[in-house]
């Protein structure tokens, strides 16, 4: 016979998450609170943002909280060079797309460097 602890996270008298060790439990807990005042900040402003919207963007705010503050404190995150892969379009439209991108492309290369004028 094995006992087995697990670390329960309940919020609004629902269980969220299980957890194996303590400490994972409290960070999630304390995720949890700094999302729940994000939330209460934002929906008190006069943004008209959709509550499902509002509750994504608190939840996602608050996990990664030590970037945004990094941010907001005028630091720089390095950042990976990836390449966002575009949505999935229809085959024709995709076509269409392709052919806009290569004629775009060439007359980027092609373009002199522009400098930008003095203001008078």
């Amino acid at each position: 016979m094995a006992v087995i602890v697990k670390y329960v996270v309940v919020w609004d008298g629902k269980e969220e998450m299980i957890f194996s060790t303590k400490q994972e439990a409290e960070a999630h807990d304390k995720m949890l609170a700094v999302a729940e005042r994000l939330y209460t900040f934002l929906h008190a402003t006069e943004l008209d943002i959709a509550e499902d919207t509002l509750e994504a963007l608190s939840v996602f705010m608050s996990q990664h909280r030590e970037h945004i503050g990094t941010i907001l404190k005028g630091g720089r995150l390095k950042t990976p060079e990836v390449k966002a892969q575009p949505a999935a379009l229809p085959q024709d439209k995709k076509e269409e797309s392709s052919a806009s991108e290569h004629k775009s492309s060439k007359a980027s290369q092609n373009a002199p460097p522009t400098k930008p004028k003095a203001a008078a």
